[in-house]
């Protein structure tokens, strides 16, 4: 495990400053951790009682206020039992009684009161708190922060610990969205933290922790590869080394080949993680976002903020412009979590695409999606729920249904790029029985209403993507989503085309 305190130097700061604040980041991002870790270092120090607990038990009061602070009190009462505190340390039992309301502030005042030492708090998943409940808690705390200048007693410092940022309780609680609303619970927070993920050094400080218990080493190249999988996010480090190491037994020298392995044990496995990621696909705030981002052809709506810090948030895409999916991880479950419904029709046996010296048929591929399209391809462009995407999806759930069984597929997607680039990895036996590596590249586009034909664009687009993978030809597969497309029956032409480099190439009209 690392050290929690280094990857969030500025609490400490806004502890000592006697400052509320927001630590927010997606789940299983080494928040807790962190945030007990320093709770435990604060108190060690002599001068504070600084106690973490959570706010989960507290979700199913709804609006019922009263039930609400009873189970928070409950938790903290309980926390505060098991850190091992002396009897002066604890709170008081029983807690005061008072008008629901207020019970909560009066009980962190009369706690503070007792104490020998300064309070501090960590609120835990807070955002399970909801409606009414939510406000009253917030106000609660804000009332007894603004009293502590004429000597009323409360903590010194309330940290709220939680998935999202500070906008979003100011939402959920009815206020504005801005930092400075004055009648908003929130205007004594002075600030948000976010807690991010790991560098690759982290990363490879972990992995050398695992190294020096075991002796099992890690190659440079794996490490590098964990990292660029997973861009850091702590949940994926540590399952795929887990997945390596326990699930899958490895006992030597772990390699980027394992971690391949790995990556798609965890993805075919849906680890709950990975679950409850697709299963925030279809909500409205999400889709609003993630469609675009599929698509690839379309801008998110630059008025939609809201949405956007929600999604990262959540993890869900990167923290900086222009969004797309956090990790490469993540981008190959959203596409097979949307593209379910299309492998389910998908009824080809991927064994019958090896040709007899063990390489991948792609040619033939191509043949059998033109098929499948002409058949399947309304039906489910219609059902499909990210209208604007349902192309890429469709070829996308097509493709993995068949390359996956013994190869590799990487997707790259992000809003605005006009474009969905596509990298098939077969391996095989050459001749020798030597390991190789067939390596095949795609390039996605849709004809949208109103638009030119996206051909000339997309031979230089896959120009250059065969650039960065030293590749000599490709694959351009145009949609056509125009209301005067051919008939369906129709489409599924092949023809050869020149990219502006002279690279030779087919492309595929559907």
């Amino acid at each position: 495990m690392l050290p929690p305190a280094p990857r969030l130097p500025e609490a400490r700061a806004l502890i000592e400053m006697d400052r509320y604040f927001v630590l927010h980041a997606p789940r299983q991002t080494g928040k807790t951790t962190t945030l007990r870790t320093l709770a435990s270092e604060l108190t060690a120090e002599g001068d504070t009682a600084a106690l973490m607990f959570s706010c989960e038990r507290a979700k199913v009061a709804g609006d019922d206020v009263g039930w609400a602070e009873e189970m928070l009190l409950d938790s903290l009462r309980q926390a505060a039992a098991r850190s091992g505190w002396p009897e002066e340390l604890l709170p008081p039992d029983p807690w005061p009684q008072i008008t629901p309301g207020s019970q909560f502030n009066e009980a962190l005042s009369e706690w503070c009161r007792r104490s020998p030492r300064r309070v501090v708090l960590f609120m835990d998943e807070i955002d399970a708190l909801q409606g009414n409940s939510l406000v009253s808690i917030l106000s609660q705390l804000r009332d007894g922060h603004n009293a502590r200048p004429d000597g009323e007693p409360f903590p010194a410092s309330v940290v709220l610990c939680g998935m999202r940022d500070l906008r979003e309780y100011k939402v959920a609680s009815g206020g504005a969205p801005d930092r400075f609303n004055a009648a908003s619970p929130f205007n004594i927070i002075t600030d948000s933290l976010r807690l991010g993920d790991f560098t690759a050094d982290q990363i490879a400080e972990l992995y050398d922790q695992h190294t020096q218990a075991t002796g099992q080493k890690f190659t440079k190249d794996a490490v590098d590869r964990v990292f660029e999988l997973t861009q850091g996010q702590p949940w994926l480090v540590n399952a795929l080394a887990h997945e390596i190491t326990f699930k899958m037994g490895v006992t030597g020298t772990i390699t980027t080949e394992q971690v391949e392995d790995a990556k798609e044990r965890l993805i075919r496995a849906r680890a709950t993680h990975l679950d409850s990621l697709g299963g925030r696909l279809y909500e409205p705030r999400i889709k609003r976002v993630m469609e675009p981002i599929v698509a690839g052809g379309t801008h998110i709506d630059r008025y939609n903020t809201e949405d956007l810090s929600y999604a990262r948030d959540l993890g869900l895409i990167t923290q900086k412009p222009p969004p797309q999916v956090a990790n490469p991880i993540y981008r190959e479950v959203i596409l097979r979590v949307l593209g379910d419904l299309t492998e389910q029709n998908v009824h080809a046996d991927p064994h019958s695409f090896v040709l007899p010296d063990g390489r991948f048929d792609l040619p033939r591929l191509l043949k059998e999606f033109v098929v499948f399209w002409r058949e399947h391809g309304e039906v489910l462009t219609q059902q499909e729920g990210y209208h604007e995407a349902a192309c890429q999806i469709i070829l996308m759930a097509f493709l993995h249904r068949l390359v996956n069984g013994g190869g590799y597929l990487d997707r790259e997607y992000a809003a605005g790029t006009k474009r969905m680039d596509v990298y098939v990895r077969w391996p095989y036996s050459g001749p020798d029985g030597g390991r190789l590596m067939q390596r095949e590249a795609m390039e996605l586009k849709v004809w949208r209403p109103g638009a030119e034909d996206p051909k000339p664009g997309g031979l230089a687009q896959l120009d250059r993507y065969l650039d960065r993978l030293t590749l000599t030809t490709g694959v351009l597969v145009i949609f056509d989503r125009r209301p005067e497309a051919p008939p369906w029956k129709e489409r599924g032409g092949f023809e050869q085309a020149t990219t502006p480099s002279g690279r030779q190439v087919t492309v595929l009209r559907a």
